[in-house]
């Protein structure tokens, strides 16, 4: 479940996997390189306000390495790259049949060097710096598409402490994936991600964080955060972030999570989980005055191969203060209970928003390594939100996901999603199907 896999992403990039070797060369010459090859088509038809049909084919991945460890020291790099497959006549940069979610700002292929780090590994203390993969609430790669988002920082965790982790990270500069080209800058990007300037430049360079959230001329001193993690009740997990973006606001994360089993019947296990995030303006505020309030609970269960889960979520308003009180999350965050798969108005001020799930293990029905699972969500905006100001409605969204996994390697997904008003008078129907060959 999403819920539990958010913080422990976030520890997966900090340490490595390599063994201990007496020289540097040593440690070269053991080098461990690992990659994903992806291909990637997207089919969407619009109606309502636009009446369209796009779709696009992509193939590329990533293919890198990391040395041995060497008095705990170890280096790693990573290329990624997306390739533009042309299925349709014309020019995609004046063509609407085109999807531009999986590929550069011009439609463009592009390769770049996209992770660059050293890791150094003391005892119980990790510390990875320069170009990475990260994955925390209010900052990560969120891997939608061909290529995800990735950071320039410094990330020190520490497990000292029993059952804690302790996170302490700077992030400087961040480069965008390509799922941000299917936005335009604006009130709908800065609360699903993608900021005011993830479209300056070209695609595949790092930009400063502030430059990412809210355009050119708006550099700062990037974002510095602190978390904490704690597990030592049994089946409760509790953890805390904390962001200081600095010029720009303070983003408080807070999430716990519980599990037990159900007394009524043991083979029925059950979780419940609540997060909360709060936003006000630091500095020189270059995003405006900040007070944002979002919350959300989930309740679960698991029936041998079914799982069963329905959240709610509400952002309050603040009429006058940027966003009018709803989310800003310019850097990839996405923790809500209540997204999408690709609506995200949780985040908007003055509204609520319920999301229904259901997932099933097919594999004992049919013998095949196979999961599908099914959601609806709806959300009841009000009319203090900056996306459709001054307009009140409800959007929904249907969807379903279906992955067969053959081996440890393979993985296709067949994934799609129904939205319903995500503006008003604005439907699509979306289809994905993925390739993914890890080796």
């Amino acid at each position: 479940m999403r819920k539990i896999t958010l913080s422990f992403m976030a520890i997966s990039c900090l340490a490595t996997s390599s063994m201990a070797y007496d020289t540097i060369s040593e440690a070269i010459e053991n080098a461990k390189f690992s990659g994903q090859a992806r291909a990637f088509y997207i089919d969407r038809t619009y109606e309502g306000t636009v009446n369209n049909n796009r779709n696009s084919l992509a193939v590329g991945g990533h293919l890198g390495f990391e040395t041995g460890d060497f008095n705990g020291l170890s280096l790693g790099a990573r290329m990624y790259t997306t390739n533009f497959i042309d299925i349709h006549d014309g020019d995609p940069r004046t063509s609407a049949s085109f999807d531009p979610s999986l590929f550069g700002g011009n439609y463009d292929s592009y390769t770049y060097l996209g992770e660059l780090y050293l890791n150094y590994k003391i005892s119980n203390t990790n510390i990875k710096a320069g170009r990475q993969k990260l994955d925390t609430p209010m900052a990560g790669s969120d891997d939608a598409r061909m290529l995800p988002n990735l950071f320039e920082a410094i990330v020190i965790s520490n497990t000292d402490i029993k059952d804690t982790t302790l996170i302490a990270a700077h992030v400087t500069k961040e480069s965008v994936g390509t799922f941000g080209n299917v936005y335009s800058p604006g009130a709908l990007s800065i609360q699903s991600g993608y900021g005011l300037g993830f479209k300056d430049g070209t695609s595949g360079k790092f930009e400063n964080m502030g430059h990412i959230a809210l355009g050119s001329g708006n550099d700062t001193d990037g974002v510095t955060a602190i978390a904490g993690i704690y597990t030592g009740i049994p089946n409760l997990k509790l953890q805390a972030w904390d962001y200081y973006a600095h010029d720009i606001l303070n983003a408080l994360y807070l999430q716990a999570d519980y599990g037990w089993d159900c007394k009524l019947n043991p083979n029925i296990k059950m979780s419940a989980s609540a997060q909360y995030i709060n936003e006000s303006d630091v500095g020189d505020k270059l995003a405006g005055s900040v007070d944002s309030n979002y919350w959300g609970i989930k309740l679960g269960s698991k029936i041998k191969d079914l799982d069963l889960s329905v959240a709610y979520s509400q952002t309050g308003k603040s009429t006058g203060d940027s966003m009018n009180g709803g989310v800003i999350s310019p850097w990839g965050g996405m923790p809500a209970f209540t997204q999408g798969m690709v609506t995200r108005h949780q985040f908007f001020a003055d509204t609520t928003a319920i999301k229904g799930t259901v997932g099933y293990n097919l594999k004992s029905l049919t013998n095949l390594p196979l999961n599908a699972s099914a959601y609806y969500v709806d959300y009841d905006i009000g009319s203090a939100n900056t996306y459709q100001a001054g307009t009140s409605w409800t959007a929904t969204e249907a969807g379903f996901d279906i992955a067969y996994k053959p081996s440890s390697s393979l993985e296709l997904k067949l994934r799609a999603n129904f939205p319903r008003d995500f503006a008003p008078n604005q439907d699509w129907n979306e289809y994905r199907v993925i390739a993914n060959y890890n080796f």
